[in-house]
């Protein structure tokens, strides 16, 4: 007994994008996950500390560290690092908005 398959052109055209979704996928490479890191923010010492302003360096370092400021907030040892009046200057002037967490 030989069945029969009747295939839409719908049915068609929906496996034909899942497969270029799977294929997409595997060749797009995903966003690198941020390793959340206080050494990172090294380059900003010296502004934060100062009246000095922020290099180039650390005001990437600072978005590239922008997801991990709450958790340097919460942490009893860099609160008062991350919470003071040069690291605010600091975040504002490279145009990082501080952290309401």
């Amino acid at each position: 007994m030989v069945m029969k398959m009747k295939v839409s052109a719908s049915s068609m055209a929906v496996c034909a994008v899942m497969l270029v979704a799977l294929l997409l996928v595997d060749v797009v490479p995903m966003a690198e996950a941020v390793t959340c890191s206080p050494v990172e923010l090294s380059p900003c010492l010296g502004a934060i500390s100062s009246s000095s302003p922020p290099s180039s360096t650390c005001c990437q370092k600072l978005r590239d560290q922008k997801s991990c400021l709450c958790g340097y907030l919460k942490n009893p040892t860099l609160r008062q690092y991350i919470n003071s009046p040069g690291a605010r200057r600091v975040a504002s002037s490279c145009g990082v908005p501080f952290p309401t967490c």
